[in-house]
C-alpha cells in the first residue's frame, strides 16, 4: 500500500528564532520518497515555514485519512501560550504574545492521529524549547497518541543565544540518504550516536522521545542529556497527569450478544446484526479497546461498520453516564472523525458543531482546549 510523509519544519521569523528549522528540508529532500515512508510508493508534502496553524492542520488531517503508512517528519520549536500553558509548534509569525493564535497546538497533532490503526504511524520530531516550554515537557513529556510510534528529541534553549541547527534531524536524513531505512528504533538510535558525536551540540540531544521501551544499548542505566536524566529507555508512560490517554471501556462491546447468550463466535470477536441485516463483528482488541477495531474498519474502507460501532459505544455512554458526558462527547467526535473519513465533510462538521454546542452549553469556556479541537 502506498505510504504518506509529511515534511513539517517551522520556526519563527526574527528575533524570536531559535532554530533554523527549515535547514534541514532540503536534506530530507533528496531522500526517495520510497526510504523516507518504508513503503514501495509513497507521496511527499513539505510544509516549510507555514505561517497559519489552519492550514497545516487542514495537511496534518488530510495526511491521517490516508490508508496506508504514514511518517510525519516535525522539525521546530516549543513555545508555551500564556493562558492555558499548553505546548505548541512556533510557526513564521509566531511571537511569545501571540503563540495561542498563530502556532500550531501540539493537541492537535495527537487528536489527528488518535484514530491511525496501531501500527502505522510514526511521528520523528525535532524540537528546540524555550525556557518556559522545556519546564513543561520535562515534568510532562509530549506524546502523540496512544497507536503512534513517537521518535526523536526536545532539546533546551541553545546556549548564547544562537540559533541552532536541527542536528537530531540533519542525523536523521543523513542516514536515510544512503538509501536504507532501518527501522525505526534503529534509525533512532543510530541518529543520537551521530548527534553525540558532534562537537557543535553543546546541550547535548536534551528529552529524548521513544516509544515505551527500552533503547537497546541504553537500557542498563540512564543516561544524561543536557539538563535531564533520561533512565533506560526515555518517556514514561503516560498517565492522567501527563497527556492523553484513551478511555476505559469494557471489552465487550454495548448490545452485542456475547457467545455464551447465543451460542456464535468467531475467530475475531463477536457477531451480531444490524438494522439492515448488515453482519458486524466487534472485534476485540488485546486490551479490549474498540478504538482499534474502528480504525481497522476505516483502514479497510467499511465505514459505515466503524460508525455503527462507534455509535454503539456513543450510546452506551449516553445510557450510562448522560449525553453531556466525557465519555458521550468522547465518541461523539469519534464519530465526527469518521464522517470526515467517509467522504462526509458536511457530517462531521455538523458532528463537531454539536459537540462545541454541548460543551459550552455545559459552560466550558469558549477557549477550552476542548471547545477549541471542536
Amino acid at each position: 500500500m502506498p505510504g504518506t510523509v509529511l515534511l513539517l519544519a517551522a520556526s519563527p521569523v526574527g528575533k524570536g528564532r531559535l532554530v533554523d528549522a527549515a535547514s534541514v528540508l532540503p536534506v530530507l529532500a533528496a531522500v526517495e520518497p520510497a526510504v523516507l515512508s518504508g513503503a514501495p510508493t509513497a507521496s511527499v508534502v513539505e510544509l516549510a515555514d507555514p505561517l497559519e496553524p489552519q492550514a497545516v492542520l487542514t495537511r496534518l488531517r488530510a495526511a491521517a485519512a490516508s490508508p496506508g503508512p504514514l511518517t510525519v517528519f516535525v522539525a521546530g520549536q516549543l513555545q508555551l501560550d500564556r493562558k492555558q500553558r499548553l505546548p505548541h509548534l512556533a510557526l513564521a509569525r509566531t511571537t511569545a504574545a501571540t503563540v495561542r493564535y498563530t502556532a500550531l497546538p501540539w493537541h492537535w497533532l495527537r487528536e489527528e492521529l488518535r484514530l491511525r490503526a496501531e501500527g502505522t504511524t510514526t511521528v520523528v520530531a525535532d524540537l528546540r524549547a524555550d525556557a518556559e516550554s522545556w519546564r513543561e515537557v520535562c515534568e510532562r513529556p509530549l506524546d502523540a497518541g496512544a497507536h503512534v510510534a513517537l521518535y526523536g528529541r526536545v532539546a533546551p534553549p541553545p546556549v548564547r543565544r544562537r540559533v541552532a541547527a536541527p542536528a537530531y534531524m540533519k542525523a536523521v536524513a543523513t542516514i536515510l540518504r544512503s538509501g536504507h531505512r532501518p527501522p525505526p528504533d534503529q534509525l533512532h538510535e543510530q541518529a543520537l550516536m551521530r548527534l553525540a558525536g558532534e562537537e557543535g551540540e553543546e546541550s547535548g540531544p536534551g528529552l529524548v522521545l521513544a516509544p515505551h521501551r527500552p533503547i537497546p544499548g541504553h537500557a542498563a542505566a540512564g543516561v544524561v542529556y543536557g539538563q535531564v536524566t533520561v533512565a533506560a529507555g526515555a518517556v514514561p508512560v503516560p498517565d492522567a497527569g501527563l497527556g492523553s490517554v484513551p478511555v476505559p471501556v469494557p471489552v465487550q462491546a454495548p448490545g452485542v450478544p456475547d457467545a455464551a447468550s447465543t451460542g456464535t463466535s468467531t475467530s475475531a470477536g463477536t457477531s451480531t446484526s444490524t438494522d439492515t441485516g448488515v453482519a458486524i463483528v466487534a472485534q476485540r482488541a488485546p486490551g479490549g479497546d474498540p478504538h482499534a477495531s474502528i480504525a481497522a474498519f476505516v483502514e479497510a474502507g467499511r465505514h459505515g461498520d466503524a460508525d455503527t460501532l462507534a455509535a454503539r459505544w456513543e450510546q452506551a455512554a449516553v445510557r450510562t453516564h448522560g449525553a453531556a458526558s466525557e465519555d458521550a462527547l468522547h465518541w461523539s467526535e469519534v464519530r465526527a472523525d469518521l464522517a470526515m473519513f467517509a467522504g462526509d465533510p458536511a457530517g462531521s462538521c455538523r458532528g463537531w458543531l454539536t459537540v462545541a454546542a454541548t460543551r459550552l452549553a455545559m459552560g466550558q469556556p469558549a477557549d477550552a482546549p476542548a471547545v477549541e479541537a471542536a
